[in-house]
């Protein structure tokens, strides 16, 4: 790494993160922040008086499901739902609504972040 750092400023759910990007990698970085927050705004717009945790939470798993089932929305609805290994995406759902369901039970006597 270089002895000088290349720093981007990020807004994330209202919130503001400086990372560490070289330049190169900036304009991908701008995009990946641009889902993220989309995904959290949606997430948070759900639910009132949603822990910020919660959100990132659950934005990382509907992430992480729509890269495992291969796009998620991006399919078409004719294709089989598969991760590409012979695991059913459908049961990546199922866990991740049981996952959500935990998360509702553990953090609602949490105070909201925001």
């Amino acid at each position: 790494m270089s002895a000088e750092q290349n720093f981007l400023d990020v807004v994330i759910l209202g919130r503001e993160y400086r990372v560490v990007c070289p330049p190169a990698e900036q304009e991908a970085l701008s995009s990946a922040v641009s889902y993220v927050d989309t995904k959290m705004q949606e997430i948070a717009a759900k639910g009132k008086n949603v822990a910020a945790e919660r959100v990132a939470v659950m934005a990382a798993l509907n992430i992480a499901h729509e890269l495992l089932s291969g796009g998620g929305a991006a399919r078409s609805a004719g294709e089989e739902k598969s991760t590409g290994n012979g695991v059913d995406a459908s049961d990546f759902q199922r866990r991740i609504e049981v996952m959500e369901s935990q998360l509702d039970s553990v953090l609602s006597n949490q105070n909201p972040l925001f």
